[in-house]
């Protein structure tokens, strides 16, 4: 394990556990759900925050369509495989001191035959924490994208609220895999004011959204700070927790891009090019009236 201590906070990294950010305490409390109240299941993606690379989001079937013919990815959800390969690596940490890390992986395995190489850096303050994700040293041209996917923890007392700068999502089939259509959100897909969130079970992909996001826990204001390369943002709301994984690239960006579709993020990398992306968490007291708010919105 690697510990990063900034002020009051400290954030707990596994690199051999896909290189994920295991523990966030800020103002004494855990905001990253831990492995001990994750779904047991396979594969390990229900806890956490990790780097989705080279790819975010799910490949319906693993399809990748390529100038040389179809590559396959082994499916490791359903028929889904879902994001990338680097949760899955053990990661090595190249540099540390008490505030930051960096750390690289390896892309092999699954099929994945583009070769390539991810590192990332993880930098603490006492009020924010700085993330950045790079992916490159491809073999042959291929695909690449990237995102972070982190799983929030929920109150024990109170509510969440979040906001989202965004007025579209995507159509997703019954197995949650983009068609390529997008459609105006529905009033409970609607972030945009910062609703509380209640009983809503969201699994949606936002398109061209704008940052910040905001997550609003009673006792703090968490910001997700992210430009333009990352202007689409899963948010997944189970009862277990809440994931605002902004990204690079639509889920089944490869396949749609193949047929047509515009604006997905894909990017196809050259032999020495490289994609790169940066995130900023920062944090603080939430506005007394929506603190208010959230506190007491379960009574």
């Amino acid at each position: 394990m690697v510990e990063l201590r900034a002020g009051e906070a400290v954030a707990t990294i596994a690199p051999s556990e896909g290189g994920r950010i295991v523990s966030l305490v800020i103002a004494g409390a855990e905001r990253i759900l831990p492995k001990t109240s994750a779904r047991p299941a396979a594969p390990p993606i229900y806890w956490g925050c990790y780097p989705m690379v080279p790819w975010a989001g799910r490949l319906g079937d693993g399809r990748i369509p390529t100038d040389e013919g179809e590559v396959r990815i082994e499916p490791n959800l359903s028929a889904s495989a879902i994001h990338g390969l680097g949760f899955e690596r053990p990661w090595t940490a190249l540099e540390q001191s008490a505030t930051t890390v960096t750390m690289e992986c390896e892309l092999r395995g699954r099929g994945w035959p583009f070769g390539g190489s991810a590192r990332q850096t993880l930098r603490l303050s006492g009020d924010a924490l700085d993330l950045e994700l790079a992916v490159g040293g491809y073999t042959r041209p291929g695909p690449a994208g990237l995102g972070w996917h982190p799983w929030f923890t929920r109150p024990p007392g109170g509510d969440l609220a979040l906001t989202l700068g965004a007025h579209e999502v995507l159509v997703l089939d019954r197995d949650l895999i983009p068609t390529g259509e997008v459609r105006a959100v529905s009033s409970r897909e609607d972030l945009r004011a910062g609703p509380l969130l209640g009983d809503r079970r969201l699994d949606h992909v936002y398109v061209r959204a704008k940052g910040p996001a905001v997550l609003m826990w009673p006792d703090l204001e968490l910001r997700l700070e992210f430009g333009g390369d990352l202007d689409t943002v899963v948010v997944h709301t189970p009862p277990e927790g809440v994931c605002v994984e902004p990204q690079t690239m639509w889920p089944n960006a490869p396949l749609l891009a193949a047929r047509g579709v515009s604006d997905t993020g894909l990017r196809i990398l050259q032999p020495g090019d490289h994609l790169s992306a940066t995130e900023r968490w920062s944090w603080g007291e939430p506005k007394t009236t929506i603190r208010r708010e959230v506190r007491d919105a379960r009574g």
